[in-house]
């Protein structure tokens, strides 16, 4: 695709105070993504639903809004950004406000697949009027300020999960949506303005094909390690689903003449390559916060508070770094701060291989630091670059399909490393085992219990070797994000720098070209 037509940035009556209402609803969204986690043992007593049963909490709202997200560009389009946006946070609100006062596990899903189609509209659609109401050299500036809220609320969010379950009860993990919602709605009603609203014909046949996928595949990855994978027929089906889904979308897609997703979009060099990367951000970089905190709890013996406290710095130094980059977008080339937040990120991953059970909570914190710079040097500028050059016409399909991406990658990522660790500790512990046997110098010196057959020492050896085999595990994840961490540094060498014109253009040379872009 060609380097789309530079567009005048859409007027509004107060950008700033528009902004803060965009990253209100979004920091909302996004929290609940994790929020709800730490909260689940409390709902299944509360609710009388089982462990296995009451995990449909989490699984209902990712796969709802997994399915609502590639709508946002069609609806954006026949609702205007301004109706569409007020939609979505009044619904996902009220369902908030719904699941705080559940009675039961059917009600709960119920609640959460609307807010899950509430919400997965609202942090594509707030990058899209960020990119509309910021002139192109301040884009860099918009994404900063968008990524503080996609980053930094899954990083928060079970913190304050935990303490609000904690302190009050686990209701209000939801109902704290309530005001910030109506805050919200408030200000998006007094500072967003009125957009054109399109004419665009539903491709329900295109959107049923990718429904289908993209929900099986989110499906098979949430509930995949509770089946055992492929040992298991569901997984097998859904897997099925996925690649029929999936293979009759791009087929469809590729052949109808008004399809539900323009794929043309992907003709822009930086875009496809920049959604790439993002889905392995996805897969190294949200992996991390799903396999910190149950290590520092369940390994370490930490609360649930202070983990919390521990997993802060990685938030505080993301804000940090988009903050720098943000003011220096535009100045320095963004594949330059791409390499520096890969290597940060990789450096980070290196350190943590070298974790132990006996360490002190420092180098959770400095590596946790260093994870956070790079996040922000990373997520800032491939945004960016992703967008630079993407027609303003096709944006709200393109912010759902980089949102999307994302979103599966991140699934993709923890169901990755769980599986990881799951097998790893069985492996681990299995040779670990292996060499406490009554040959071995050291059980005949220093573990003569276990000769003799005392069951008691006997199990607090094997508690030993359990933990020891869950480290290892956990060091094998973070073998396996650095190796991606790695490779995604050619494919950052492949993006395609801004091409710098040699003067500006006339406003009679921009009208032309604006002419031509509208007669295409």
């Amino acid at each position: 695709m060609a380097e789309a037509i530079s567009q005048p940035a859409l007027v509004v009556k107060n950008k700033g105070m528009l902004t803060l209402a965009l990253m209100l609803g979004t920091i909302m969204q996004v929290l609940d993504t994790t929020i709800a986690n730490v909260a689940l043992p409390h709902m299944s007593s509360s609710l009388g639903a089982s462990q296995n049963e009451i995990t449909w909490v989490l699984t209902s709202y990712i796969v709802a809004a997994a399915i609502a997200t590639p709508l946002t560009g069609w609806m954006s389009d026949r609702l205007g950004q301004r109706r569409l946006f007020l939609f979505a946070v009044i619904g996902f609100t009220v369902a908030s406000a719904l699941c705080g006062i559940a009675s039961s596990l059917p009600e709960m899903v119920i609640f959460r697949v609307l807010q899950g189609i509430c919400g997965a509209m609202i942090a594509p659609l707030a990058q899209t009027v960020l990119l509309n109401i910021n002139p192109k050299e301040r884009i860099g500036q918009a994404m900063a300020i968008y990524g503080m809220g996609i980053m930094v609320a899954p990083i928060i969010g079970p913190s304050l999960g935990g303490w609000l379950t904690e302190t009050f009860d686990w209701r209000w993990v939801f109902l704290v949506n309530v005001p910030v919602g109506a805050v919200c709605v408030a200000m998006l009603m007094l500072f967003m303005p009125q957009t054109e609203i399109k004419n665009r014909s539903f491709d329900f046949f295109g959107f049923g094909m990718l429904a289908l996928g993209v929900g099986a595949l989110q499906l098979m990855l949430d509930r995949g390690a509770e089946n055992d994978w492929f040992q298991s027929i569901e997984t097998w089906i859904e897997l099925g689903l996925v690649i029929t889904g999936i293979w009759v979308f791009l087929v469809h897609s590729l052949t109808a003449k008004q399809p539900f997703v323009d794929l043309k979009m992907f003709k822009d060099f930086n875009f496809s390559l920049a959604s790439l990367l993002m889905g392995v951000m996805g897969i190294t970089l949200f992996s991390g916060l799903a396999l910190l905190p149950p290590m520092l709890q369940n390994l370490m013996g930490y609360s649930v508070i202070f983990t919390g406290l521990l997993m802060a710095p990685r938030g505080a130094a993301t804000l940090v770094a988009m903050m720098i980059v943000g003011r220096t977008s535009g100045k320095v080339d963004p594949r330059i701060v791409l390499l520096i937040g890969a290597l940060l990120m990789s450096y980070s991953l290196y350190l943590m291989t070298g974790f132990s059970p006996d360490m002190d909570y420092w180098p959770v914190i400095i590596t946790g630091a260093l994870q956070g710079f790079g996040m922000g040097f990373l997520f800032v500028p491939l945004s960016t670059m992703a967008f630079a050059t993407i027609a303003p016409s096709v944006r709200a399909d393109a912010t759902a399909m980089f949102a999307l991406v994302r979103n599966m990658g991140q699934g993709i990522g923890i169901s990755l490393v769980s599986v990881v660790l799951s097998s790893m500790m069985q492996v681990n512990h299995a040779e670990l085992a292996e060499r406490l046997t009554v040959d071995s110098m050291a059980v005949q010196t220093q573990m003569p219990g276990l000769i003799a057959g005392n069951g008691q020492i006997i199990a607090v050896i094997n508690g030993l070797v359990q933990k020891q085999a869950a480290m290892l595990a956990y060091l094998d994840d973070f073998w396996l994000m650095l190796i991606l961490s790695l490779a995604s540094i050619p494919l950052i060498l492949l993006l395609r720098g801004a091409k710098k014109s040699a003067k500006p253009k006339t406003k009679e040379e921009l009208a032309i070209e604006r002419a031509h872009a509208m007669a295409e």
